[in-house]
C-alpha cells in the first residue's frame, strides 16, 4: 500500500513572528521609515513581501507595530521611571534610561521615536503622525507625573509640570540625536546631570 502524508491542517507560518518584528524594529530604528526599503525589511526579517503582509500589513502597519516593540522594549525606561517615588528621580531615571537607550552596544544609536521619521515626504506623513503622537503621549504622561508631584508637594507649588515635560522631553531628544553623531554614553550622560542640576527643588 502506498504511504501517503497528510497535509497539515491550517498552513503554519513557517517563521517567528517575534523575532521577525524585532529584526523589522531595528531596520526603522537605524534606516528611519522612508529610508527602510521593504527590500531592506524583508530581508532582515528573513521572509518573502508576501508573508510580510499576511503577518503583519502593509509597511505603515508593520511600522506601528515596531514603534509598539520598541515601546515595550528598548524605550520602557520611560514607564518605569514613571514609577519612582519622586519627581527629581523620575527625571533621572528617565534621563539614564534615555542615554542608555539611545547608546546600548549590538543596537542601533539614537532613538527610533526621534529619528524614525524626522524629514519625510508625503508618503512617510503616517509615520511622521505616528512619531508625534507617541512623543507627544511621552510628554503628557511626564506632565501628568510632576502634577502629581505637585499637588503631593514633592515640587514646588511654583513649579510648571508642563515646562518641566517638555524640557526634560527636549534633552531626551537631543541626547538621541547627539548619540546618532557619535556622542559617547559618559558624555551623555554628563549632558543629562547637567540638565538635572537645575531641577526644582522643595
Amino acid at each position: 500500500m502506498e504511504n501517503t502524508r497528510k497535509a497539515p491542517i491550517g498552513r503554519p507560518r513557517g517563521f517567528d513572528a517575534d523575532e521577525a518584528l524585532e529584526r523589522a524594529m531595528r531596520v526603522f530604528w537605524e534606516q528611519g521609515y522612508e529610508g527602510a526599503s521593504l527590500t531592506d525589511l524583508t530581508s532582515a526579517m528573513g521572509i518573502t513581501r508576501k508573508s510580510m503582509y499576511a503577518a503583519f500589513g502593509n509597511k505603515e502597519e508593520l511600522f506601528r507595530k515596531a514603534l509598539e516593540r520598541y515601546t515595550e522594549g528598548p524605550a520602557a525606561y520611560a514607564a518605569r521611571a514613571m514609577e519612582k517615588p519622586s519627581a527629581q528621580e523620575v527625571a533621572t531615571a528617565f534621563l539614564a534610561g534615555s542615554v542608555n537607550a539611545t547608546t546600548r552596544p549590538g543596537c542601533p544609536t539614537g532613538c527610533l521615536g526621534v529619528q524614525g521619521s524626522l524629514a519625510s515626504g508625503d508618503s512617510g506623513r503616517p509615520a511622521q503622525d505616528a512619531l508625534i503622537a507617541w512623543r507627544d503621549d511621552g510628554r503628557t504622561r511626564l506632565l501628568h507625573r510632576f502634577q502629581q508631584a505637585v499637588d503631593e508637594g514633592d515640587l514646588p507649588p511654583d513649579a510648571d509640570p508642563e515646562l518641566l515635560a517638555r524640557y526634560l522631553m527636549t534633552v531626551a531628544n537631543g541626547i538621541a540625536v547627539q548619540a546618532v553623531g557619535g556622542a559617547s554614553r559618559s558624555a551623555l550622560q554628563q549632558v543629562a546631570d547637567a540638565a538635572l542640576r537645575s531641577w526644582p527643588l522643595v
